[in-house]
């Protein structure tokens, strides 16, 4: 009761995502991070520093990470940061998915960077299988406590052993939209999965594509199948598949792949039918929908609140050209999802330790949230450091949801299921959403790879 009372309470946070847009948000974008005395920079001279970190004077640390364009570049800004502070010299070195197998290589060649950022659940747990991830120290977990709630702290730990520090949070139950395309359809925004798809054909009917799918991106299908499935199933039977408990024929698993079927079945629905949708990269998905002016390829977008970074690369303003409202409800509730990126040390030392403990900060959280894009989970973080009023609301929210977010399943599986490109759950749902009639043996192919990865 207390899970699906706090799962209520965030969404109805979320819902009022739209309605804050619709008064535009002051100091949007760049120029809300310049306003600030230290939005997106550093603490100003009167604020104290929220942690101490050691001298580190010559030392060079090295931290991999899969991000790339904006996202690798406002890390970057944080980890200038933390040169300053210390002394120390780090490298951004880019990773490639899937990271444990980037890693892997690194290991074996005997060139591990100090600390990798790494993006699932599962990976955390093969890096310490493997015996490959140091513990947090004493430091970065004083942080933690103080700045985190225990599920945070919790999905970075291995039998009981803090691993991970989640640096960066995502809420993946947003869809964004273009408000010129709603406009002109006289569509508004939809509450539940019904009134979603008639939405859809609202817009349709105007001349604009509803629906823009990352399809290339195997991982966006599987965040659509999560956002039905929590919903309609709910939070114990999502807990049960993401562990493993039950299997994926099981007739829950059915009855999401149907409900997604109801817009993967209409190509007319989406962007370049399926056969466009599965050569459309995630970035691309974001970008087509807000660019074209009051025709763009797309009217909606699905994908987390991270899609701003993307917004960024067009014309299009969050909160004016670009709105936002939570996952329509498939059953009584609307969904939380969640997903993040946590740091690990894979080398020993005093360097790759205050890493850590500065990634668990307020000062580090507050330089990442002034770029926009980005949400953390430091609960410690004063809401004025994002750039717009939706960015707020969104992290508000997340942090609202304190215990009761459930992490993003494919992110919780063994990555050769749930994080491997052209394997896996990746493939499967990509190869439904070419074919969505085909249920029975979708979950007959989603279950035969689970059961070979969750046993290795």
């Amino acid at each position: 009761m207390r899970t699906t009372l706090r799962i209520r309470r965030a969404a109805m946070v979320f819902t009022a995502i739209g309605a804050l847009a619709l008064t535009g948000c002051g100091g949007d974008g760049d120029g809300g991070g310049k306003k600030t005395d230290d939005g997106g920079s550093t603490p100003g001279k009167d604020s104290a520093p929220s942690v101490a970190l050691p001298k580190l004077d010559g030392e060079k640390l090295s931290v991999a990470a899969v991000w790339t364009g904006a996202e690798q570049a406002n890390f970057v800004k944080v980890l200038k940061e933390f040169e300053k502070r210390t002394g120390a010299k780090v490298t951004f070195v880019p990773a490639q998915d899937p990271i444990v197998n980037f890693l892997g290589t690194k290991i074996a060649g005997g060139q591990p960077p100090d600390v990798a950022v790494i993006p699932q659940v599962g990976a955390i747990q093969q890096a310490v299988a493997k015996k490959w991830a140091k513990p947090v120290g004493d430091k970065a977990k004083a942080q933690l406590s103080k700045n985190y709630a225990k599920v945070w702290q919790d999905l970075g730990a291995v039998d009981g052993t803090q691993y991970g520090v989640y640096y960066k949070a995502a809420n993946k139950s947003l869809i964004w939209y273009n408000t010129k395309a709603f406009e002109n359809a006289g569509a508004s925004e939809p509450k539940t999965w019904k009134d979603f798809l008639a939405t859809a054909e609202t817009v349709s009917a105007s001349g604009v594509t509803p629906v823009s799918v990352g399809g290339a991106d195997g991982w966006t299908l599987t965040d659509w199948f999560e956002n039905i499935y929590l919903s309609q199933a709910g939070p114990e039977k999502y807990d049960q598949l993401a562990q493993h408990k039950i299997k994926w024929t099981d007739p829950s698993v059915k009855d999401a792949l149907t409900t997604l079927a109801q817009l993967f079945g209409k190509p007319s629905l989406i962007a370049g039918g399926a056969d466009g949708a599965l050569q459309t990269e995630f970035p691309a998905s974001v970008t087509q929908t807000f660019t074209g002016g009051d025709q763009p390829k797309a009217a909606m977008v699905y994908e987390g609140d991270f899609v701003g970074v993307n917004i960024a690369q067009t014309k299009a303003k969050i909160g004016t050209d670009a709105k936002v409202f939570p996952f329509p409800a498939v059953g009584a509730e609307s969904p939380v999802v969640t997903g993040g990126d946590a740091a690990v040390a894979l080398k020993d030392g005093k360097g790759a330790q205050a890493l850590l403990t500065w990634l668990a900060s307020t000062d580090a959280a507050k330089i990442a949230a002034g770029q926009g894009g980005f949400i953390s989970p430091n609960k410690g973080l004063d809401p004025s450091a994002y750039p717009n009023e939706v960015q707020r609301t969104m992290a508000k929210a997340l942090i609202a949801a304190g215990d009761a977010v459930r992490f993003d399943m494919s992110d919780q599986a063994p990555q050769s299921f749930g994080g491997t490109p052209g394997k896996g759950e990746w493939k499967t749902l990509q190869d439904f959403l070419k074919n969505p009639k085909d249920i029975a043996g979708t979950q007959a192919k989603l279950e035969s790879d689970a059961a070979k990865a969750y046993k290795s």
